[in-house]
């Protein structure tokens, strides 16, 4: 077992309902609300938690420790919180492939790797044209199979979160071929890419500028007809003070964003209509870094905030493959 405790600490939930913590901030938010449905927290203890990913078939969600080195397991069934791997080589985001199986980003292996189904860990890339990839953050598995991902330095600027080391490569958004191991670069003007999804139908690619200059910013793609490099560069969202990182989509189209930092108002998670307005928000006592959807109809929100995880029940689905 670890050492993370499931009590949680000194936060408590909400003692009535609908939870105050759950905000539209527009009326199109309302049918997502449920009004007997409260944020819970299922675990605390941790360092800085990111990278959740959902696993139906066994009921249980994984998330990386990042500074702990490690990747942390909730089981639903019994809500016993252990360690699923350590070391985890600063393992930071995680989805599951089409096959379901696990899709790891590595700070300290400068890598991505995939879990097979017996445990065994297969490297699928850790360097582009002879040059180690810098620190591979975060994931999403498109339905041809492909596995596209953001490579910031953020893991190799010091030792908290990996090794520190100098980058050889620039800050770049991939494709990954699973099938004929070839990579290519699909975006390389983005300052410090983070958090990346694919709209319901595929045909926009969001990622996270998490360096963008003044503020923040969740930018939009165009992806082209053959679904292998995206064009039309252009902002959707200008976070302002806030601070997104990991992020998923529901299947209205809807971006449901790790949020916070700078400001205890801003800690949580927002969410943000296909246009880019915002519509809603679910208050949190840490930032949230990352989050997926799960549970047994992919429409329980699973947010990796800080030192804790926390769960909400809401009223649509995920995108599968996120």
């Amino acid at each position: 077992m670890s050492d993370v405790n499931t009590e949680g600490g000194g936060w408590r939930p909400a003692t009535r309902y609908p939870d105050p913590g759950v905000i539209s901030l527009d009326p199109s938010f309302d049918k997502y609300r449920l009004p007997l449905a409260a944020v819970e927290r299922l675990a605390t203890g941790c360092r800085w938690s990111e990278g959740p990913v959902w696993f139906g078939d066994g009921r249980y969600l994984l998330w990386s420790d990042i500074p702990n080195n490690r990747i942390m397991r909730w089981d639903e069934v019994t809500e016993a919180v252990s360690e699923f791997r350590k070391p985890s080589n600063f393992a930071n985001g995680q989805t599951r492939d089409r096959q379901g199986r696990l899709i790891t980003c590595e700070h300290g292996g400068r890598r991505v790797t995939r879990t097979e189904y017996d445990g065994a860990i297969t490297v699928l890339i850790d360097s582009y044209e002879g040059k180690r990839l810098s620190s591979p953050n975060d994931s999403v598995v498109k339905s041809d199979g492909s596995i596209w991902f953001t490579d910031p330095p953020f893991g190799i600027l010091g030792n908290y979160e990996g090794w520190k080391a100098e980058p050889e490569l620039g800050q770049n958004v991939y494709r990954f071929d699973p099938e004929t191991g070839s990579a290519s670069i699909v975006a390389d003007d983005v300052l410090g890419p983070n958090g990346l999804a694919f709209s319901p139908d595929e045909h926009k690619l969001y990622v996270v500028e998490s360096r963008g200059v003044p503020n923040r910013k969740i930018l939009a793609y165009d992806v082209e007809s053959d679904g292998k490099a995206i064009t039309n560069k252009r902002v959707l969202i200008d976070a302002g003070a806030g601070t997104p990182d990991g992020f998923r989509i529901d299947v209205d189209g809807n971006l449901w964003c790790g949020w916070g930092m700078g400001s205890e108002d801003l800690d949580g998670v927002m969410i943000f209509a296909p246009d880019g307005a915002p519509i809603g928000r679910i208050v949190l006592p840490e930032r949230c870094a990352n989050l997926c959807f799960g549970g047994r109809a992919n429409s329980r929100l699973f947010m990796a905030a800080s030192q804790s995880v926390y769960a909400l029940y809401v009223n649509v689905p995920g995108v599968r493959g996120g």
